[in-house]
């Protein structure tokens, strides 16, 4: 029979012995000393520093005081007699010996008790003696912080089977049992230990995710910051390879009669313009490497909008500038995107639309930033540049990372017009 066609029950069953044979008999007797508590724990590392290498030690210190106690009261409690005092001391290693071999104290303490039930015909509660109830409780406890819940369950379950064993032969004979009590107070010790465990997995699993969300939270924003540093380098680069492409473009157009090599160089200065724009807007994931170091020169703001127009007029673009409202000093960010928003519009113009004239409209409205850029249909003999890059794409980008409203529309004229609005939180120094 395959394991595929065995009933449930049966691989319920197969599960639960092969949890048994790993939990308390496969290597029952190995040394697994307990380990000291790490000198970080949000415990310790309260401490003075003096006390916190003691510290450690805490959990060992407990398990061998209870030892102590378990023999001590062992000796007070049983009858006079050589053999009953080696029973007390054995009550006490038990205990001890959670710390070393924490399976192997289980099973010692489940033999020791029959051992001295045969020996003590005279005690008034069986199987458990008084030192053997509080022995025994003390190796359950132990051992089942020491492990998992899974084994403090098989723990108890062998426990109760062994009283209900001895149950039978002592109701034959006519003892009194102190099984129940046992067996309750097992089950209350075993629940606080299992809800320890599971605030214990539930704090190591919170931890690892508050690391893993750390982890993100700082990959997230080092994409963003390359994305930003991405768009910049294009807003940049393409800008000024626009501008020489145009220029290149005009150039001959400006010299009468210019020779032929002149004009060959200039074709060749714009081939490679726009051979190197394509190629920009082709690679432009290379900035995403990790060893990029983004550049610490000043961004520009709105303020440097007259070496931009300076720039686009001495590409060939006619562009006027107005300025509307109370000018005032924005955030750096709504300031940087504004500009970069104008000079793609520019660039655009100076690709698209060859030997047109634009106007460029800033204004300062309550709450907000408004922009306009407009330019009438292309002129002259200069070719528009073929295709579209990422110019439209990255303004809506910046728009939408503000919270602004953007519109990209052609014009009845033929020509182009960008309106955008950012919105800007009024401050209480502000013009109303």
């Amino acid at each position: 029979m395959t394991e595929k066609t065995r009933s449930p029950e049966y691989r319920l069953a197969s599960g639960a012995l092969s949890g048994l044979r790993q939990d308390l008999l496969h290597d029952a007797f190995a040394y697994r000393p307990l380990p000291p508590l790490r000198p970080d724990g949000s415990l310790i590392r309260r401490l003075p520093e003096r006390i916190r290498k003691h510290a450690v030690w805490a959990p060992h210190a407990a398990v061998l005081t209870a030892a102590a106690f378990i023999t001590m009261g062992a000796i007070t409690s049983l009858r006079s007699g050589s053999l009953l005092l080696l029973f007390a001391l054995v009550y006490g290693a038990l205990v001890a010996m959670t710390l070393l071999r924490p399976v192997g104290a289980f099973w010692a303490s489940m033999a020791a008790t029959p051992l001295v039930m045969a020996l003590m015909p005279y005690s008034d509660m069986w199987p458990w003696t008084p030192p053997g109830f509080v022995a025994h409780l003390a190796v359950l406890t132990v051992v089942a912080l020491r492990t998992r819940p899974r084994t403090a369950v098989w723990m108890w379950v062998l426990t109760a089977a062994y009283a209900m064993l001895f149950e039978l032969f002592l109701d034959w004979a006519g003892y009194g049992s102190n099984s129940v009590p046992l067996l309750f107070c097992a089950a209350l010790l075993l629940l606080a230990t299992t809800v320890v465990h599971v605030r214990r997995e539930a704090r190591a699993e919170v931890a690892v995710q508050q690391s893993v969300t750390a982890v993100e939270r700082d990959r997230r924003t080092l994409l963003e910051e390359r994305t930003t540093i991405a768009r910049e380098l294009h807003d940049v680069v393409a800008h000024h390879m626009s501008v020489v492409a145009i220029q290149a473009e005009a150039a001959p157009y400006r010299v009468e009669n210019p020779p032929p090599e002149l004009e060959k160089a200039f074709v060749t200065i714009r081939e490679n313009a726009v051979a190197a724009l394509t190629e920009l807007r082709r690679i432009l994931g290379v900035v995403r490497a990790e060893d990029y170091e983004a550049p610490d020169a000043p961004q520009p703001v709105l303020g440097d909008l007259g070496r931009l127009l300076d720039n686009v007029r001495e590409a060939g673009l006619d562009v006027e500038k107005t300025v509307t409202g109370s000018v005032r000093t924005l955030p750096q960010g709504v300031e940087l995107s504004a500009y970069r928003i104008i000079q793609e519009a520019l660039s655009n113009a100076l690709r698209h639309a060859p030997g047109s004239s634009a106007k460029v409209e800033v204004s300062y409205v309550l709450g907000g930033l408004g922009l306009r850029v407009v330019n009438t249909a292309a002129k002259g003999l200069v070719k528009p540049s073929p295709g579209a890059g990422h110019g439209i794409t990255g303004m809506r980008e910046r728009v939408s990372m503000l919270g602004g409203e953007m519109t990209a529309l052609d014009t009845e004229d033929g020509g182009y017009e960008v309106a955008v609005f950012l919105p800007v939180a009024l401050n209480a120094e502000d013009p109303v």
